[in-house]
């Protein structure tokens, strides 16, 4: 494995031939957190309009780009592997699995980006989005923060707000009543600008946050992910979708537009 440096602007992590730059750690910054925003209606959400999995015409004109055809997997591969898990396959225009897997990652890596997905999980699911991920851990959740997927009627993670669907898990909490029952369809969004991320769950801002201010370190050192030195410090990587949970999971129109 190779070894990263805090002070390092530009590291190489194990995957072939990916190179991410990662976030300099804090040195006596005095950065101000901004305050959680109150409950906002989203101003822009790309919800599907026309059928599953594909663009709409003003969606192609501000640069979205799916990454799910809603008919293969390409584009994706299991996490620090070539290929696709074969319990991943794309059925009935989704991308999905109905049992514990392998996580699976983009092909390509994002660094600022809007990301919008539809996602359900069967009753007591539970699942994750990641976003800037490296393949330097043997886990994913090891090296970026977690977009949480859950059934909050039956999860037990749904029992604490922090790791309720739509939270930042471990990190921000959710607002109960935001997600819908199992096997509905939710529409998730991740905004993600430098040190600034923003998560979405059917039209609503749940949460925001900036990467190493005081308050995110602060959770940090707290966290299960302390020994993780590396946790959160890229500034560009894959999104990851966890499959080593239990039940179904099934997702669509899973698109994202790099942000300039």
């Amino acid at each position: 494995m190779t070894h990263l440096s805090f002070s390092s602007a530009v590291v190489a992590i194990a995957s072939p031939l990916l190179v991410l730059s990662f976030y300099p750690a804090p040195a006596g910054e005095n950065t101000a957190v901004p305050a959680p925003s109150s409950l906002q209606q989203a101003a822009a959400a790309p919800a599907a309009q026309g059928a599953p999995n594909t663009l709409t015409p003003d969606e192609i004109q501000a640069g979205w780009k799916l990454l799910f055809d809603g008919k293969t997997t390409a584009g994706w591969r299991g996490y620090k592997m070539t290929t696709m898990p074969p319990e991943w396959m794309a059925m009935d225009g989704t991308l999905m699995k109905s049992r514990r897997t392998e996580d699976i990652v983009t092909v390509q890596i994002f660094s600022d980006f809007e990301l919008s997905f539809e996602w359900r999980v069967a009753p007591a699911g539970n699942a994750g989005v990641f976003y800037r991920g490296t393949e330097e851990y043997n886990r994913v959740y090891w090296s970026t923060p977690e977009y949480q997927l859950a059934d909050d009627a039956l999860t037990p993670d749904s029992r604490n707000p922090l790791t309720s669907a739509g939270s930042v898990y471990g990190f921000y909490p959710s607002t109960k009543g935001v997600a819908k029952a199992a096997n509905e369809w939710n529409v998730g969004k991740i905004v993600a600008r430098g040190k600034h991320v923003e998560h979405w769950l059917n039209g609503v801002k749940l949460a925001e946050f900036e990467f190493w201010s005081p308050d995110f370190e602060a959770k940090y050192q707290a966290s299960k992910f302390r020994p993780y030195p590396n946790f959160g410090r890229a500034a560009s990587g894959f999104i990851a979708i966890q499959g080593d949970h239990n039940g179904e999971l099934s997702l669509r129109n899973i698109k994202i537009r790099e942000l300039k």
